[in-house]
């Protein structure tokens, strides 16, 4: 059962992450048996996405497919992620054929296939090997296959790995977590990510009998959800200090700027009464 929702967690997360570059199909269908693409991914315009998501961003610059496995991709799943590619690839030669058009090098999609580890055998079977201009952890394919496997608990601990080291397991994923905590609050991606693991954390709680690791990441993020909810609030409580100054007062000077921290050291029901009750004078007389 917690396999199923971490999986859902990792197609949300990539989604979310991937969506302001492009559009995302999510649990897509082909063709044949009934099969369904995890994250389909077609870049829409040049970006900086290499820079916002490191080396997730760079298997995004062209159109991919995005298969994470919470436990470790057997032969067989690989196997059934290939025929995804593959009938992928003859719709859009069908398409081609329909309109007499032939299919540019660059909309053909690579398939990414992301699982925490994958073996010696498991990775000479399918003839999967690094690149030297890739980073360690990132096995290729034969060319014409275009599919690399993603070992995610190889990939080396360093700021543009962080977003894939995210949907890693055990202690990878709790190292990234705490890279993820120790981001500016301005990045872009780490409000999102967290939100997806409060998510993430609170599906994990209502599962039966969760296995030793889920239980250590409930742990983990439970901290971080209580931080950040208690920030939450006082922005809020903030947000709210501001606009009675503002609709009692106008604009916000420097003297009314000046109150506004020693007012919120008081609980909301306190502070209230008197930015309804006391004047402008009163108020920097009081709190200055």
């Amino acid at each position: 059962m917690t396999r199923f929702i971490h999986d859902q967690f990792a197609k949300d997360y990539l989604e979310e992450l991937l969506t302001p570059y492009g559009e995302v199909q999510a649990a897509r269908r082909v063709a044949g048996e009934v099969r369904e693409i995890d994250v389909y991914f077609i870049p829409t315009q040049p970006s900086n996405i290499t820079e916002t998501l490191g080396l997730l961003g760079q298997f995004a610059t062209t159109p991919a497919l995005f298969e994470p496995f919470r436990n470790p991709a057997a032969a067989t799943e690989i196997c059934d992620c290939l025929l995804k590619l593959l009938e992928v690839r003859g719709d859009l030669q069908r398409q081609a054929n329909r309109n007499n058009t032939r299919i540019p090098e660059s909309d053909l999609p690579k398939l990414w296939i992301l699982t925490p580890t994958a073996s010696a055998s498991l990775l000479s079977g399918f003839g999967a090997n690094p690149k030297a201009d890739f980073l360690p952890g990132v096995y290729f394919m034969a060319e014409y296959l275009r599919t690399a496997i993603v070992a995610i608990h190889q990939l080396p601990i360093i700021p543009e790995t962080l977003w894939l080291r995210i949907i890693g397991r055990g202690n990878v994923q709790k190292q990234a977590i705490d890279e993820l905590e120790a981001l500016s609050p301005n990045n872009p991606f780490r409000k999102a990510a967290l939100e997806l693991l409060y998510n993430l954390q609170q599906n994990l709680q209502f599962t039966q009998n969760p296995d030793e690791e889920d239980r250590e990441l409930v742990m983990r993020l439970a901290p971080l959800y209580q931080q950040d909810r208690e920030q939450a609030i006082q922005q809020g409580e903030r947000l709210v200090v501001e606009n009675l100054l503002k609709v009692r007062f106008g604009e916000l000077d420097n003297q009314l700027q000046a109150i506004i921290e020693p007012l919120l050291a008081l609980p909301a029901e306190e502070f209230t009464p008197l930015l309804l009750q006391l004047s402008r004078e009163e108020l920097i007389a009081r709190f200055c």
